[in-house]
């Protein structure tokens, strides 16, 4: 993980370059006020204060440069405003000319984010690139939120021959002994009897990478009860339903949501949320051999509901639906889940806005507020009842496929509801966990979507519990 503690520090009055913020309203009356040799080097820059540029404005003396950071809205800074910078600017010592970077310092430290692992010459650095703020309360939430942002990517770039079902388990015990959790694994004949969809979507994967539950407990048992649950599938071929070659080639994304929810339980408990936490993430390979399940096969679940399967590429919500099940068990007042699960979810809304469903209403206006105010966007899809029909069997309790093809995010959601209990305020997240395409302090690659927002909401129902 990259060290990101020396990249932002309370500003003490040291020595800094001076970051001049600039938007296109503020350019004309910013230029005009520059000594003129100055307004020489910004002409020859190009600089206009759009969002996104940068001016190095030279100084009488060799350290006293300054910078012309262009952003949309130079009152009201956003998360990614200083991410440009942070990502183009040498190493050394930065402060805002006024003003504090506030949400923007997460930004600052996302964009020095490197996955370098499997490479013979990582990029060279002289240091970090460090950014003062004058509000030293906020360093080591910002700092936490980067960390887990950081492992959301780095789990999910690692590809899936190095990232399996033991490697998420190895990860969940290291969160177990960092901060002093319970960890059970389940596996084997256990899985069989306990969680019967897990085994079945896991079971024809080789030994080593056998398939297991992996659950964490951690808190007072007289705090409120959360669930946080996670789709773990390593890798997914589609299992018999096999994917071509162009859907296969990303699916060691496939365990984002487990990335999703381990990162977040790490927030929880690293930030010291007055919770019981529950932890659970079902860990499979999603292979093919002469044991894997079929289409057309009945499965036993954990809930007692039997599933007929109309296509083995629809296995995250089996896995998900046994640790639902087991979740609920439990009795908490609050289950979030965290998964991969459909493509129809990226043709609705795309890939930066995860889509999450919930009958909770206030639960639904609290995640979608909070991830408008610190830009980690969600957008609501609907649990539609008209839908259920839809997830019929004529020979089991519900298939784990629609008989129409539309609606497949909110089909996939409906098949989960049926493993929740009622009462139990719930939200389930289908996230896509991934970039495409680069943007400022957001690399190619694994990327968390929607974690930040939903552990605002935690923070806001239970810090002050």
């Amino acid at each position: 993980m990259t060290d990101y503690e020396p990249m932002l520090q309370p500003d003490k009055g040291q020595s800094a370059q001076m970051l001049h913020l600039v938007d296109t309203d503020s350019f004309d009356e910013w230029y005009k006020a520059l000594p003129d040799r100055d307004r020489q080097s910004v002409k020859a820059q190009a600089f206009k204060g759009k969002d996104g540029q940068l001016a190095i404005i030279a100084g009488e003396a060799a350290d006293e440069w300054m910078v012309a950071v262009g952003v949309a809205d130079a009152e009201t800074l956003d998360s990614w405003c200083l991410a440009k910078a942070a990502e183009k600017l040498p190493s050394g010592t930065y402060r805002l000319d006024k003003g504090d970077p506030d949400e923007a310092a997460f930004g600052w430290l996302c964009a020095q984010y490197r996955f370098e692992r499997y490479k013979q010459e990582p990029t060279e650095s002289n240091g970090p690139k460090v950014l003062l703020t004058s509000k030293p309360a906020t360093i080591e939430e910002t700092i936490a939120l980067a960390e887990a942002t950081d492992l959301v990517r780095t789990l999910v770039n690692i590809p899936a021959g190095d990232m399996g079902p033991a490697e998420l388990e190895n990860a969940t015990a290291e969160a177990a002994t960092d901060f002093g959790a319970e960890l059970t694994v389940t596996s084997g004949s256990d899985l069989v009897e306990g969680y019967p969809m897990v085994d079945a979507v896991g079971r024809a994967a080789s030994e080593d990478r056998a398939p297991r539950l992996l659950e964490l407990e951690w808190g007072d048992p007289k705090h409120p009860r959360i669930a946080i649950v996670g789709k773990g599938v390593c890798f997914d071929s589609g299992g018999l339903d096999i994917k071509g070659a162009a859907g296969m080639r990303w699916m060691k994304k496939d365990m984002g949501g487990a990335a999703h929810a381990l990162a977040l339980a790490r927030l929880v408990m690293g930030r010291g949320l007055p919770v019981r936490l529950h932890l659970l993430i079902p860990a499979v390979e999603n292979a093919i051999a002469g044991n894997a399940f079929r289409p057309g096969d009945i499965i036993p679940s954990r809930k007692g509901l039997s599933v007929e399967i109309g296509n083995t590429d629809a296995e995250g919500r089996l896995i998900l639906g046994d640790a639902l099940a087991k979740a609920c068990e439990d009795e908490p007042e609050l289950v979030m889940d965290f998964a991969t699960l459909t493509g129809a979810a990226r043709v609705a809304l795309g890939p930066d806005l995860p889509a999450l469903f919930t009958d909770d209403e206030a639960l639904a206006a609290e995640i979608s507020a909070a991830g408008m105010e610190i830009d980690d966007p969600v957008w609501r899809l609907p649990l539609w009842d008209g839908y259920d029909e839809w997830m019929k069997s004529p020979i089991a309790d519900l298939s784990n496929t629609s008989s129409v093809p539309m609606a497949g995010a909110s089909t996939a959601a409906l098949f989960l509801r049926r493993f929740v209990e009622s009462d139990v305020a719930w939200t389930h997240l289908d996230t896509f966990a991934w970039r495409n395409a680069p943007k400022p302090g957001r690399p190619k690659g694994g990327e968390a979507l929607g974690l930040r927002a939903h552990w605002q909401v935690l923070k806001n129902r239970y810090a002050n519990a």
